[in-house]
């Protein structure tokens, strides 16, 4: 019921996709069913700017204006984890899981990058160096290197 921020197709199914809205939810969506909106999940308490697929198709991590990155099971509709620090206190507006899935990256309003560990749920490292917010992110497909786009109108590349 809000604007929808953020959407990413599943990695096992063309037909599976998840959204992120400013209603604070993030859904499930499956083309080949009746009613397409199959799971909603709840834990956000602001926007969803950010949403991504785990690799393995089987989780989904959402970034949001609560300054937080959440990680939900698809499969238990369960949330596993939050990630967030009272030190940062800004919103989050793009995500990406490295290949493996070891880690989880979010660009934030601080003009910064941040990378969790997604089974600890702790912060491990900070890409600084932009000078406006993180506007999105991407990691390569050989999990080499990462870019991160800012509204200070720079590509930056980290290996």
């Amino acid at each position: 019921s809000g604007d929808v921020m953020s959407v990413a197709i599943s990695p096992e199914s063309n037909s599976t996709f998840i959204s992120g809205a400013c209603d604070t939810l993030a859904k499930l969506w499956d083309t080949r069913v009746d009613s397409p909106c199959v799971k909603t999940f709840a834990g956000h308490t602001s926007d969803i700017n950010a949403i991504q697929f785990f690799p393995n198709g089987h989780l989904l991590g959402t970034g949001s204006d609560d300054a937080s990155c959440r990680l939900f099971d698809i499969r238990s509709y369960s949330q596993l984890h939050s990630y967030s620090d009272t030190k940062l206190a800004c919103g989050i507006t793009s995500i990406a899981f490295s290949s493996s899935g070891k880690f989880l990256i979010g660009g934030y309003d601080d003009f910064n990058a941040y990378a969790w560990d997604v089974l600890k749920a702790k912060q491990v490292g900070s890409l600084v160096g932009h000078d406006n917010r993180v506007s999105c992110l991407g990691v390569s497909s050989d999990g080499m290197a990462l870019c991160t786009g800012s509204w200070d109108s720079f590509l930056k590349i980290w290996a």
